[in-house]
C-alpha cells in the first residue's frame, strides 16, 4: 500500500483485484488522537533511528544510557520505574547494553537480587556521540514542529501522561 495522504482520510493502495489503483477509506482515524499518535510516533522513531543509525541505537536503549549516566549505580527497577518499561523488557534491553559493553551491572551489597547500573568507559565515550545525535534529531522534529510547536506538542503529551492511567503500574515492575 502507498504512503497515506499527510492529514487525509484516505489512502491510495496499489490496487485492487482487477489491477486498478484504488482509494481506501480510512475514517475517521486521521481524527483519532491514538491513531495520529501512533502514525506521528513511527515518524519520529523512524527519524531517531536514521539520524542514529551509525550508533545501531533504538529510542529505548538511548533512554536508559541518558538515565544510568544522570544517576550512576541506580537500581535497575528504579530505571524501569523512571521510564515506563516492564521488567522482562528491561532485562532483555540491559542485556543488549551489556554484551556492546555499554553498561555494566553491580550486585548491591543490600540486596544481592538488585542491580546497580553504571556506563563503563567505552559506554562513557558512546553517550557524548549519542547526544550529538539526539540533539540533531531533536533539532529535526523541532524544526518539522515550528517555533511554538515543539513546546505545545510537549505540554499536549505531558497533559496526556498526567491525566490518565500509567504506562506501567507498580506490580508490573
Amino acid at each position: 500500500m502507498k504512503r497515506a495522504a499527510r492529514g487525509s482520510a484516505r489512502a491510495k493502495s496499489a490496487g485492487s483485484d482487477s489491477g486498478t489503483q484504488t482509494t481506501i477509506d480510512i475514517a475517521p482515524l486521521p481524527n483519532a488522537v491514538g491513531y495520529m499518535l501512533r502514525r506521528a510516533h513511527l515518524v519520529v522513531v523512524k527519524n531517531f533511528m536514521t539520524v542514529c543509525k551509525e550508533l545501531d541505537i533504538r529510542p529505548a536503549q538511548y533512554g536508559i544510557l541518558t538515565v544510568i549516566e544522570n544517576n550512576p549505580g541506580l537500581k535497575q527497577i528504579d530505571v524501569s520505574l523512571a521510564l515506563g518499561i516492564k521488567r522482562t523488557n528491561m532485562v532483555a534491553l540491559i542485556d543488549a547494553l551489556q554484551k556492546r559493553d555499554l553498561v555494566r551491572r553491580v550486585t548491591v551489597r543490600s540486596d544481592r537480587r538488585s542491580y546497580a547500573l553504571h556506563l563503563t568507559p567505552k559506554g562513557k565515550v558512546f553517550m557524548s556521540r549519542l547526544r550529538a545525535r539526539a540533539a540533531r534529531h531533536e533539532e529535526e522534529v523541532g524544526a518539522a514542529l515550528g517555533p511554538h510547536g515543539r513546546q505545545q506538542l510537549l505540554s499536549q503529551l505531558r497533559t496526556l501522561q498526567e491525566r490518565l492511567p500509567p504506562i506501567v503500574s507498580d506490580d508490573e515492575i
